[in-house]
This record gives C-alpha cells, sequence and structure tokens, in this order.
C-alpha cells in the first residue's frame, strides 16, 4: 500500500475545552521505528481520560468533578504533557507500515492495543506509558503504535466500530474485575454502570458469574440490565448497607463513603475513575473493623488485556455503541459525552480518504 505524506489528524495544543482541540490537514505521518508498526485508524473510542487529559484533570489541583471542566496544568498522567499532542486512547486499526525488528506480523492484520501499556522495570513494578498523552494517539488517519503491545483481532466477529470501543473501556473494568478478584456468585455493585467503563464491568463481571447491581440513572436502567445487571441502584440512591461483596467504582465523589458502607466484611473496593471528583471522605474505622481492602487499578499486567482479547476474538463481549461521529467533529462528539445523555460509548471515524 502506498502511504501519503500527509494526514489528517486532530491536534491538542494546550490544556483547555474544546477550542484546544485543532483539526489539521498537514501532520506528517509518522514512519514506524525499531519495534514499532504504522496502523491506519479505523475507528477510535471517545473516553473520559481524552477530556480529563485535555483538562488537566490529573493535576493534584484538581478536586472537582470532570463535568465541572476546569483547566490546570501539568495534567497528564504522568505530569506535564508535551504540545502538540494527538490524543485518541483506544483504537480499531489496521497494519500497513512495519519498522525493521519487528517480526511475528504482516501487512492488513485488524489490531488493538491497551490504553496503558506495560513497561514495568525493576525499580517501577508497575511503569506504564499511556497512548494519547505520552505520546500520540488514535485521533488520526494513522498511529504509530509498539509492535510489543498490539494484540491481533482480525478474526473477530465485532465491526471495526464496536472493536474501537473496547480497549479502554473493557480494559479498564477487566482490570478492576481483576485485581479486586471477582468471581462465581460475588455480589458485585458497579457504580456509574450505564457508562462505558461501567457497562463494560457489568457485561463482565456477569461472564463470571457474579451478581451485579448497576448504579445508574433511571433512563439508562434498561441499558445496564441488558448488559447483565440483576439489580438497578437508582443514582442518587444510597446502596445498603453490607449488600457488596465486591464495589467498583468510577465515580468517587461526595457519596463514596456510602460505597464502602455497603461492603461486606472483608469486601473488596476497586476504582479506577472519580467523575463527580477525586476528593472523598470516610471512616476510618468502617475499614479496619470491618477487614476491606482497596484497589487503585492504572497499571495493567499483559495477561489482563490477553484475557479481554481472547473474549474479542470469541464474540463473547459486545460494547454498546450509541452514536458514531466524524472523526472532524471530536468537539461536537466529547461535549455529547459530558452531557451523559448516552449510554455506553460513542466513537469517531475517519471521514476522508487516505490518497
Amino acid at each position: 500500500m502506498s502511504l501519503p505524506r500527509l494526514m489528517s489528524a486532530v491536534v491538542l495544543t494546550a490544556h483547555g475545552g474544546p477550542e484546544v482541540l485543532h483539526w489539521r490537514d498537514d501532520v506528517p505521518v509518522p514512519l514506524p521505528r525499531d519495534g514499532e508498526v504504522l496502523v491506519e485508524v479505523l475507528a477510535a473510542g471517545v473516553n473520559n481520560t481524552d477530556i480529563n487529559t485535555r483538562l488537566g484533570w490529573y493535576a493534584k489541583t484538581a478536586t472537582g468533578g470532570t463535568e465541572e471542566g476546569d483547566v490546570h496544568d501539568e495534567g497528564g498522567f504522568a505530569g506535564a504533557l508535551e504540545f502538540p499532542r494527538i490524543q485518541g486512547a483506544e483504537f480499531c486499526g489496521r497494519i500497513v507500515a512495519i519498522g525493521s525488528g519487528v517480526t511475528g506480523w504482516s501487512l492488513g492484520r485488524r489490531v488493538i492495543c491497551p490504553t496503558n501499556q506495560p513497561e514495568p522495570t525493576d525499580t517501577a513494578p508497575t511503569a506504564y506509558v499511556a497512548l494519547g498523552s505520552d505520546y500520540d494517539g488514535a485521533f488520526a488517519w494513522y498511529c504509530r503504535v509498539p509492535a510489543r503491545h498490539l494484540y491481533d483481532v482480525t478474526e473477530s466477529p465485532l465491526s471495526d466500530v464496536e472493536i474501537a470501543a473496547l480497549p479502554c473501556a473493557f480494559g479498564t473494568a477487566e482490570n478492576l474485575l481483576s485485581r479486586s478478584d471477582v468471581r462465581q456468585g460475588d455480589r458485585v455493585l458497579v457504580t456509574g454502570a450505564s457508562g462505558g467503563v461501567g457497562l463494560a464491568a457489568v457485561q463482565l463481571a456477569k461472564l463470571r458469574g457474579a451478581l451485579v447491581t448497576g448504579q445508574c440513572a433511571a433512563p439508562k436502567a434498561e441499558a445496564v440490565r441488558a448488559a447483565g445487571a440483576g439489580i438497578i441502584l437508582d443514582r442518587g440512591a444510597t446502596p445498603e448497607p453490607h449488600s457488596a461483596d465486591v464495589v467498583i467504582d468510577v465515580v468517587g465523589g461526595a457519596k463514596w463513603g456510602t460505597l464502602i458502607g455497603a461492603l461486606r466484611p472483608a469486601g473488596r473496593y476497586a476504582v479506577s475513575g472519580a467523575i463527580a471528583g477525586p476528593i472523598v471522605e470516610a471512616d476510618l474505622r468502617m475499614l479496619y473493623l470491618n477487614d476491606l481492602t482497596l484497589f487503585g487499578c492504572t497499571f495493567q499486567p499483559p495477561e489482563v488485556f490477553q484475557r479481554l482479547v481472547r473474549l474479542i476474538n470469541q464474540g463473547l463481549v459486545r460494547p454498546l455503541v450509541s452514536a458514531i461521529y466524524p472523526l472532524r467533529d471530536i468537539a461536537r462528539a466529547q461535549v455529547d459525552f459530558l452531557s451523559k445523555q448516552h449510554p455506553g460509548k460513542l466513537v469517531l471515524v475517519p471521514a476522508e480518504p487516505r490518497a
């Protein structure tokens, strides 16, 4: 395949609102270096992590929820972001060029990769790099990725759009369930259950044989029930004390203490988001008197994503994609995402020809 010299991409130029996202048609197509492949982006998912990074929400000075829209400096996963940056934390793509030193891959294979890519060292066993934050991501025609982080999904029965909605949300959810050791018969409470990670957690917990309660707004209850939740808890309701073995949380916020109170003795709490706010308050006696375990979940061991890929290739998971947008309309897609009107995932697709 003959590659163009230039491509279209959405370029982030600073921390800020949607106005700092710039559509450009003159971005050089990156060539794969040693150990890398070049992927043609077929579709890319919209995620909280992209919006959080754009706003600088990961900075310690940020204390409110993502929806507040406050802007902070040095708010990438690893601190200050290098601008310009092409964001995009997940994709479904096709290999179009292979760098030197890469074996086991061929042109045309359909591939995905985790958002947080494990790069552990002896002194930093949970080190990782983040696609679309630490290096350029999927909001472009092409994306350059280390071959060691790619997974083949060519044989999956899912569409390109569906697959693009899986790596970040389902990878995060599978990691939450893995770390908290969700198993057959566990009573699992999932907060934010109608969002991308929440619906994924409901579906994956059900596959593990858990009894799932999904907490969400009433208009989205049917989607959460369809994903596998046996019980629906309204978004504003307080969970019943000691009603869950595991809490899977992406919400945080002022009601965090009620989630801890919902755990049975020896219960497990796993968190990988705080859309309602990262600053929480709880009674420490609830933790130690009930022998609770808390898991913070960002680093994903390779076996977690490998397990997810097996489910994808077997067609055992399927995301709910509520809307599809041209990549050029990313600002509108992110505004719609923050409105929380859509259950599940929003996906961007390149609308222009490649050559």
